[in-house]
């Protein structure tokens, strides 16, 4: 597997458990804070449909286009995850350690995506 479907395939991870993390915090925690809510769930819901499908092309495809899409938008999700959702979603939402866990893997998921893309990027292997 090359390295541009890897960086698809943990981003797809990312995106998976962000999506679940999400559901839960709609159903079972909603009304902790004003993100948790049905409604802020299906808001979000086509932002995540648009980036699990440049996912799946990137899994499918090492079109160069595609793999500087993705980069972009790992690093533009990475900067959102900590200046904004750190900052200004996370305390209202009362974490307990399973909102400190999901933030953690989420973000790295992201950093280890944005760097598989590098590398494919520059032509250097994991190797």
């Amino acid at each position: 597997m090359d390295l541009t479907a890897q960086a698809g395939w943990v981003l797809l991870a990312a995106m998976v458990i962000s999506l679940a993390y999400e559901t839960f915090r709609a159903t079972a925690r909603a009304g902790v804070s004003s993100y948790d809510s049905v409604r802020a769930l299906l808001s979000s819901l086509p932002l995540y449909a648009v980036i699990i499908a440049l996912a799946v092309v990137l899994v499918v495809s090492d079109a160069l286009w595609i793999v500087w899409v993705m980069l972009i938008v790992s690093v533009g999700l990475i900067g959102v995850s900590i200046l904004y959702y750190s900052r200004t979603m996370l305390p209202p939402r009362q974490p307990t350690l399973i909102d400190h866990l999901e933030d953690k893997v989420y973000t790295g998921l992201l950093f280890v995506a944005a760097a598989l893309l590098v590398y494919r990027l520059v032509g250097l292997p994991l190797a």
